[in-house]
């Protein structure tokens, strides 16, 4: 058995729930009046008390109005708002679990993560209540059980906001708060994508999100990277662009603030000028971004008209990065760019890159977090592959590893190994040094004559390109050699033309860089844009059918 063990000093990881690592600790090095999360439009803003004293009166409020008690769920479906921590703290704090959906999510959706999860109410903003409506209509959950959060208000005072779900005085246990076990107890529902297949519910115990926490918190202190004090007292401060629906956003900035006691500005969506203008104004530090906005700050003309100078490095995750794009960035910015790697299931991180070695390990995910445990197993033969082996399924073990999936225990057989290794289907290797590298998803993998092609590899490459913006590469059916074939869509640059020559010179470009099966032989296709999901993941799903149409419509055309 061949298991790669990470460098890290094993941590001992508290056995509590989240409302007691967060709000009980005795460790805390930062004041009850520190300022954690701030809204730069309104300029609202959550002390680390004053979101504690909201959370504890939303949570007496749902036990007193609602009935709510341990394991029950509340659905969320909202933008980013710096309500959001105080909401799930409120619902921790009475027992119960978050289940957070994507706020882009149409009513079927919706409303199949809300009865999959079972909740029992849904919380969301103005703007979405439409479509949270027909959700709830559709699952048979009473509009009552529908509240608010974010800055606006129903006109109509049908719907309460959160703030007006506070408990009654006088009753007996209703300011109690029901014992948790951390590791059997659900904190959150999160759902994986969905790029194959119904989405998952990905349960995560509050032992799951902890230890994540705990883990991260000692690399970064670690590395020397941030730090809650400073010259000015506020210390270091990051910006909220990762959806706090996702796993990313949610452990990595909207738990992870608070429980370091960094300061993070909210931003509702991602918006490169609004993202620019914040850094430039509040003198952000760091970022935790996804890499379309690594793209973004390579690239796009925007940036240049602001002061970025404070960003000391940024972290990208939840897609593969090229090496190219790095660079780019650094040649732009002098900014560092390090990556991580991690799932849904994994809460989220499991490596974490070390900012003394970007540049040295350009393209790596970085090193195993303490206490995590990793195997490469080959897709073909079963083989575990040890350091500098080669590549192979990554799998992982740790205390931020979930236990399953939610009512799906079928899959339990298929999603961990029998020694307790969650395989990730995701593919890669690891180097002499401990350095992680992603090659692909194992499903996304095209295959040209048996040979294995990594989309991500090609789409790095075509990022190299002066005149590329954005690019996704799919297997596309070559019918004269019946086998699979990369084909890439291309977003180009403002005023670069889409002609058949361009298409050629980015075949040649990508022909130059990189070996003989990994050719572009499916072609290239001009796009205006690349779709993605919120998180920043490329879903292939779209242009795979899109490539699939233009095949049957070219076999067509030839009969």
């Amino acid at each position: 058995m061949v298991v790669v063990k990470s460098f890290h000093a094993p941590l001992q990881i508290p056995e509590v729930d989240l409302w007691q690592l967060v709000f009980e600790r005795k460790d805390r090095a930062f004041p009850e009046d520190k300022e954690i999360y701030i809204g730069p439009d309104t300029r609202r803003s959550y002390t680390w008390a004053q979101a504690r004293n909201a959370a504890l009166e939303f949570g007496k409020g749902l036990k007193s109005q609602w009935g709510f008690k341990k394991g029950d769920v509340l659905g969320f479906f909202s933008p980013n708002s710096i309500d959001y921590p105080p909401v799930f703290f409120g619902v921790h704090w009475a027992g119960g679990a978050c289940s957070t959906a994507n706020p882009t999510y149409t009513a079927k959706e919706l409303a199949y993560q809300m009865k999959d999860s079972g909740v029992v109410g849904i919380v969301t903003q103005v703007p979405m209540l439409p479509t949270v409506l027909e959700a709830a209509k559709a699952i048979g959950l009473p509009e009552d059980r529908i509240i608010l959060l974010g800055d606006a208000r129903d006109p109509t005072g049908k719907f309460k906001h959160f703030t007006e779900i506070r408990g009654s005085s006088g009753l007996l246990g209703l300011s109690l708060r029901p014992r948790i076990d951390p590791k059997k107890d659900t904190a959150f529902l999160v759902y994986s994508s969905g790029t194959t297949g119904l989405p998952k519910g990905v349960m995560l115990t509050h032992y799951n999100i902890a230890a994540n926490l705990v883990q991260l918190g000692h690399c970064d202190v670690f590395n020397g990277i941030y730090h809650s004090g400073g010259i000015d007292g506020k210390g270091d401060k990051q910006i909220a662009v990762l959806p706090f629906f996702h796993v990313y956003g949610l452990t990595c900035i909207a738990l992870q603030s608070i429980f370091m006691g960094l300061q993070v500005i909210v931003l509702p969506k991602f918006d490169l000028d609004k993202f620019c203008q914040a850094i430039q104004d509040f003198g952000v530090t760091f970022a935790a971004i996804p890499p379309p906005v690594v793209l973004a700050l390579a690239k796009h003309p925007s940036v240049s008209k602001y002061d970025l100078s404070s960003v000391k490095w940024v972290n990208s995750g939840a897609a593969p990065l090229g090496r190219e794009l790095v660079e780019q960035v650094w040649a732009r910015l002098t900014i560092p760019v390090m990556q991580g790697y991690g799932l849904s299931e994994t809460a989220p991180a499991v490596t974490k890159g070390n900012i003394a070695d970007w540049k040295r390990f350009n393209g790596s995910c970085g090193k195993l977090l303490p206490n995590v445990e990793a195997k490469i197993v080959d897709v073909e033969s079963g083989v575990e592959k040890g350091p500098g082996e080669g590549e192979g399924e990554l799998w992982f073990r740790g205390p931020n590893v979930f236990p399953g999936y939610w009512n799906r225990p079928e899959l339990q057989k298929d999603t961990f190994s029998e020694d307790g290794f969650f395989k990730t289907g995701d593919i890669g290797y690891v180097d002499k040094k401990g350095n992680f590298y992603i090659t692909d998803r194992l499903k996304e993998l095209i295959k040209y004559k048996g040979f294995q092609v990594a989309p991500a590899e090609l789409e790095s490459v075509l990022l190299g390109h002066d005149e590329v913006a954005d690019a996704c590469v799919v297997p596309a059916h070559d019918k004269v050699r019946e086998t699979e074939v990369p084909r890439a869509y291309v977003v180009l640059r403002p005023n670069v033309p889409r002609t058949d020559a361009k298409a050629a010179e980015l075949i040649a470009w990508v022909e130059g860089r990189v070996a003989q099966h990994k050719r572009l032989r499916g072609g290239v296709r001009f796009v205006d844009e690349v779709p993605k999901n919120a998180s920043g993941k490329l879903l292939r799903r779209v242009l795979k059918e899109e490539a699939r149409k233009e095949d049957q419509r070219a076999e067509g055309a030839k009969l």
